[in-house]
């Protein structure tokens, strides 16, 4: 359901009509510039409130010029008599603050806009295009964030390639020199073999072989040592021993028991 047609008379409520004033001048100023812009016009806007506070536009560096061009057109030629160096560059000054100013509060006012504030006086194209506006804004930071993500994904994703590598380096590192440290304990322990088989083997061979005044004591006799038998004074030895024997032994009966 749409507005219905505002009836153009006086708002007799006073804080309706400051706001309306404010609205309005707040159009009007930006109607100015935009007019200025696009057509290239020489604009000039001057607004009194019901305070008397002055609100002016100029789309030239100086109102005055504007006012003189005005003057010249609407009552013949200005009065000969020029302002001061000073004051022109004093209203000049100023008129470039009034005009900066002026963009200011229209961008504050497009700013409460986008926040959804002050919109009711806005017509249908203006909420069009402030909706689209705001699409277009909201995709571009969708844009921003999604690309944002997907560089973070790709930053970690690097970093964990990074690690992995780090790590499988060490890994190999760390096989290799365990495969030297086994490969030294086992060049130790076959020394070591070694060693303990010489040991008893130089042990055995001292034993086997002692030195040549160890056990061996001389007796300070002469001695006869004979390889080999000599059959014939064995055999009288022995003959004679067993005579004997037999002669003892006939001997010792004869004496204990009769004939």
């Amino acid at each position: 359901m749409g507005k219905g047609r505002l009836e153009l008379k006086r708002i007799e409520n006073k804080i309706n009509r400051q706001v309306t004033f404010a609205k309005r001048r707040n159009g009007l100023l930006k109607k100015a510039y935009e007019l200025s812009v696009l057509c290239d016009a020489e604009v000039a806007l001057i607004i009194f409130s019901t305070r008397g506070k002055l609100y002016e536009f100029s789309s030239t560096s100086s109102m005055l010029k504007t006012l003189e061009r005005y003057e010249k057109c609407s009552f013949g030629p200005p009065e000969q008599r020029k302002p001061a160096k000073e004051d022109l560059q004093e209203q000049s000054s100023y008129q470039e603050y009034m005009r900066l100013k002026e963009r200011y509060d229209a961008l504050k006012q497009l700013e409460r806009n986008y926040y959804g504030e002050e919109i009711d006086s806005l017509t249908t194209n203006e909420l069009e295009s402030l909706e689209r506006q705001l699409h277009c804004s909201l995709k571009q930071i969708r844009t921003i964030r999604t690309q944002s993500l997907i560089d973070k994904l790709y930053e970690q994703q690097k970093m964990e390639h990074q690690l992995y590598e780090s790590n499988k380096t060490l890994r190999l590192r760390l096989d290799e020199e365990s495969q030297a440290e086994a490969l030294q304990w086992d060049v130790h322990a076959h020394a070591h073999t070694n060693g303990m088989v010489y040991g008893h083997h130089h042990h055995q061979h001292q034993v086997s072989h002692p030195a040549h005044g160890a056990f061996y004591h001389p007796t300070g006799c002469e001695t006869t040592l004979q390889i080999g038998y000599q059959t014939e004074q064995i055999s009288g030895a022995t003959s004679s021993s067993m005579t004997h024997h037999h002669h003892h032994h006939h001997h010792h009966q004869m004496q204990g028991w009769p004939a």
